[in-house]
This record gives structure tokens, sequence and C-alpha cells, in this order.
């Protein structure tokens, strides 16, 4: 090779290794802009891939399915908020000859809409006059302070709140005390919130000054406490149909898609859900405390760490304690506050009970649901006076007589600030999804090329839709996963002549069973923040737990829910749908 050959190639190779080196430079930075600005792009892209669903059959079926895929993508990986995907069906259903605006409009706010609003005005009444803390302080003094007992009576406290309010609220509300209650026992030298590192005094002064809060490492014991009250917000608010938003969408879908039912009743979610939610609690509690507290094993590490003795259970009780003084005695407001509670469960359960006349049928032949009870109560707290200074108008002391007139139980500025409206939107964008897969044909369309599926025993039909909604709500919004889903099994239920109900309500209940990631439900995100517990050890805990989840549900429900519904008889109104 000559001098001249080499004075080419030299050159020509470093402008080659230049050129490479730009390349990766751009390519890293490509990345990093699809990093940033991925939601844009899958905006923009996602409904450009689903154009040839339609485009190579025009039928109205078809372009009701290209809306359902888009809005399921936009929904699971929420590129947009849900409650605005939600909103689509306004847009594309009348644009693309599905069902008119007149139509989809009235799906955003059916008689379970209705229902949502008056149960979590309710709810919001309750959390407002700080009732809810109050019964959760009385509660778990009651049930006792040991580490065990805390536990069971953190879990059962969340439990049965969060079947009136909602999941959120209720994991918000437990959360702090769970929080203020592990602090004072460390204050008091019992127990740990943190794990405590074994290097010598100085190593470890050097690693204190280099951490922050998010590096600490909770104890087994914290996580237990934290992670058993998020599941308790979840499993709770299966227990009443106004407990969570996943129950109501199912309630609406079901009676969009099957008009002339019976509907789902109040009384009989109760009769059927409240055993179902007990026995997933308290055996999630077992499996939890073995996991996390040594039960079953004494001779752990876990379970030597939680013998505090008689000294700790009197400092957390003590607490409790303090915290009751704080609230002071129950105020007038506390009280009509809880009455009104009471007489909506009432109202509720009495509405249709069955065994005697409702008082719905003694005061009218036409149908009353839910939403009517629930905005009966409503009326009545925007009514009553939050003080009884009224009974004073007339006295002669002028220093205890009225100079104007006392707020309401709850006022409609305190409703605008915490009533969570996008779900409104939310239950809506389903109602109208599962309208439009009605009139466009794209149910029977489904329902056909299901038919195999369906040939299956509808036992092993049950069993592996609602196993799906399990899996499918660890990774997107409950809400959501049960509005993809239900409509489906709708069709599917028609076409192989089961009862909708035994495939639909299992499928509902298992969109609740977000138990394995932070991101999966808001309960989980809340409790995992504060002792910084990572999302692989929940997710060890929680793949037990939906397990535990799914075999009390599908070994009770074909049974117990057939004594309620009997789900063995494909009902007349069923068959005359046309889903």
């Amino acid at each position: 090779m000559t001098t001249t050959d080499l004075a080419v190639i030299v050159p020509s190779a470093f402008l080659i290794m230049q050129i490479l080196e730009d390349l990766k430079i751009k390519a890293a930075m490509l990345l990093q802009a699809v990093k940033i600005y991925w939601k844009t792009l899958f905006i923009v892209i996602y409904p450009l891939v689903l154009l040839p669903v339609f485009l190579t059959n025009n039928t109205s079926a078809f372009r009701c399915l290209y809306v359902v895929l888009l809005m399921a993508g936009y929904w699971v990986f929420e590129v947009l908020p849900l409650p605005v995907t939600s909103l689509i069906p306004m847009v594309l259903f009348p644009l693309m000859g599905i069902l008119d605006s007149d139509k989809t409009s009235l799906c955003y706010l059916k008689e379970t809409n209705m229902m949502f609003v008056g149960g979590l005005i309710i709810a919001i009444a309750v959390e407002h006059c700080n009732l809810h803390k109050r019964v959760a302080l009385y509660v778990i003094k009651l049930v006792g302070c040991s580490p065990r007992r805390l536990n069971i009576g953190l879990c059962s406290v969340t439990m049965l709140i969060s079947m009136w309010i909602s999941n959120t609220a209720a994991a918000a509300m437990m959360i702090p005390i769970i929080e203020a209650t592990l602090l004072a026992l460390e204050e008091q030298g019992i127990g740990e919130m943190f794990e405590s590192s074994d290097l010598e005094e100085p190593q470890q002064a050097e690693i204190e000054r280099d951490a922050t809060e998010d590096t600490k490492r909770p104890t087994r014991t914290t996580m237990c406490y934290f992670i058993s009250t998020a599941y308790a917000a979840s499993i709770g608010g299966m227990g009443c149909i106004i407990g969570s938003g996943t129950n109501l969408t199912f309630k609406g879908l079901y009676e969009t898609l099957f008009p002339n039912s019976p509907g789902v009743e109040f009384t009989k979610w109760m009769i059927l859900n409240v055993p179902l939610m007990l026995l997933m609690m308290y055996l999630g509690i077992v499996w939890m405390q073995f996991w996390y507290m040594g039960l079953f094993r004494p001779n752990s590490a876990d379970a030597k760490k939680i013998r505090v003795g008689q000294q700790g259970a009197a400092v957390a009780k003590k607490l409790i304690n303090h915290q009751l003084e704080q609230l002071g005695p129950m105020s007038f407001h506390e009280g009509a506050i809880g009455c009104c509670f009471l007489l909506s469960i009432v109202l509720w359960f009495f509405r249709k009970p069955q065994f005697v006349t409702g008082w719905a049928e003694l005061i009218t032949n036409h149908k009353v649901k839910d939403a009517t009870a629930a905005l009966i109560v409503v009326l009545i707290m925007f009514i009553c006076p939050s003080k009884p200074d009224f009974i004073y108008i007339f006295s002669k002391n002028d220093r205890i007589r009225p100079k104007a007139p006392s707020p309401a139980l709850i006022s409609w500025k305190i409703v605008q600030q915490k009533m969570p409206w996008g779900l409104l939107f939310l239950l809506g964008g389903g109602f109208a999804m599962a309208e439009g897969s009605k009139a466009s044909g794209m149910s029977h369309m489904i329902a056909q090329h299901l038919r195999g599926f369906t040939q299956l025993n509808k036992y092993y039909v049950m069993l592996i839709s609602g196993s799906m909604g399990a899996v499918l709500t660890q990774f997107s919004s409950n809400v959501a996963c049960a509005n993809v889903l239900l409509p489906v099994l709708a069709e599917m239920s028609v076409d192989a002549k089961i009862h909708p109900m035994y495939l639909m309500m299992p499928a509902a209940l298992c969109c609740s069973f977000a138990y394995c990631l932070p991101v999966s439900t808001p309960p989980n995100a809340i409790a995992a923040a504060p002792c910084n517990m990572a999302s692989g050890e929940m997710s060890k805990v929680g793949i037990g737990m939906t397990i535990i989840s799914l075999l009390v549900l599908f070994l009770i429900f074909p049974y117990y829910g057939n004594l309620i519904w009997d789900l063995e008889t494909f009902p007349a109104w069923a068959e005359e749908q046309d889903v």
C-alpha cells in the first residue's frame, strides 16, 4: 500500500467515524424526544394505525369497533385524561354515523350517574364533618392496639368506610392515622418505621447525610400496615354498590344493555357481596400477617420484631385517645350527618327488600330506583341547619339569639371542591360505548366471532373472563377496564344463553382486584408513597392477594349468586334483548 493510498483511507475512516458519532448523537436525541413526547405521538399515530379496521369494511359495526379500540388504547396508556377520552363518543359517534348526538348525550346522565352523585355528596358530607375519623378511631380503640390487632382494626375500619365513600378518600383518611401511630411508637423506642443499617456509627452518619427520605427502606411491619390498608379500601368498595366506580359502571352497563331486566338492586348486591368482601379481607389479612408479621412462624425474625408487649399497645392506645380528645365531643353537625347517612341506608335497603313491600311501591306504581333514595337524603342535608341555634330565635337572651341563619349540613361550595366530576364522564363514556355497540350491530358481530369460546362450560368462561379482568386492571383504570370488558361479556352471555349476571358481575368485581402495582389504583399509590414501598415488594404480596380474592369469588359466587338471582336459568328478558 502506497503513501497516497494511506492518505486517502485515513481521512475516509475518520469521516465515517464522525458520521457514525453524529448518527449516535441524533439517535440519542430522537430517543429522548420520544420519551418526552410519546403521549402526543401515540395520540396522533394510534388512530391512523387503526384506520384499516373500518376502511377495509366500512359498516357501522366496524366503525364502532374503531371507536371502541381507540378509546381502549387511550384509556390503557392514559395519554389523555380518562374523562376526556370518555367524551370521544360525543364527537365520533355522530360524525361516523353510529349514533346521533341526542342519543349519545343521553348516555352521559343515566340513573346510575345520578346515584353516583347522590352517594358521593352524602360521603362528602360525612368526610367534611370528620364523622368518619371519629368512627375510625373508636373502632381501632375497641379492637385493640397490639401490632396484629391494630392491623386488623385499621383494615376493618378502612373496609367499612370504603363501602360508603370512595376508595381513594378512605385510604387518604387512614394513611395519616397509621403514620402518626407508627411515629409515636418509634419515639417511645417501640418498633421502627424504617430499617436501620448495621454499619458502624461514623459510616452510618455519613450515609444519613447523603440520604434523602426517598432512599429509606420501610420495615416489613410498616409495609404490612400501609399496604393492607390500601387493599382494605379496594375490597371495601366491593361491598356496597355505591362504594366503587367499577360497581356503578357494572350497574349502568347491565341496565343499559338489558333495559327489561330487574336491574341491580342495592339490597341484593349487599346480600351477595358483603360476605365475599369479609372473606377476602380477613383471609387477606392472614396472608399479609403471615408474609410480613410472622403469623404461624413464631420463631421467625418478623414475629420477633412485633413483640412490643403491653408497653407498645399502651402507647398506641394513648395516641388514639389523644386524637379523640382533639376531636372533642360529637357536635350537632356530626350527629345530624350520621342520621342522614343511616337514613340513606334504610331507604336503599327498604326500597325493594323482597320480603316486605318496599316504601317506593307504597307510594307509586312508577319505577323508583336507588338514585331517588340518595337524592332525598341530599335534599335533606341542604335544608337542615348545621347548628340548632334556631331553637333560641325567641330567646330573651340577646347573646344566644341567632343573628343570621345557620349554614346547611353541606354547602354547594364544598361539593364543587370535592366531587370528582371527571368520573361522571368516565361512567357516561362507558354507557355511550355500550349503547353505540348495540345500535351499530357491533355486539352481534363480536358474539359471532366468540361463538367457539362460548362452547366451553360456563364456569370456565366466567373463570377466564374474570381472570382477564384481574390482570388488565393492574395496568389500567378499574373503571376503564370494566367499560371495555363488560359489554363484550354481555354479548357473549346472550349468544351462549348464559345469565348475563353470571359473567358480568364476577368480571366487574375482578376489575377491583388492583393489588400489584402503585399505579394500579389510587389507594396503592397513597399507601406506597409515605413508606417508600418498592413496586417489586408490592407485586409479591399483591399476587398472593389477587389469588385469594379470585379463589373466594370463583368458589362462592356460582353457588351463592345462584340463590339470589337464579343464575342457572337464561332469563326471558335477556332473550328478548338485541344486545
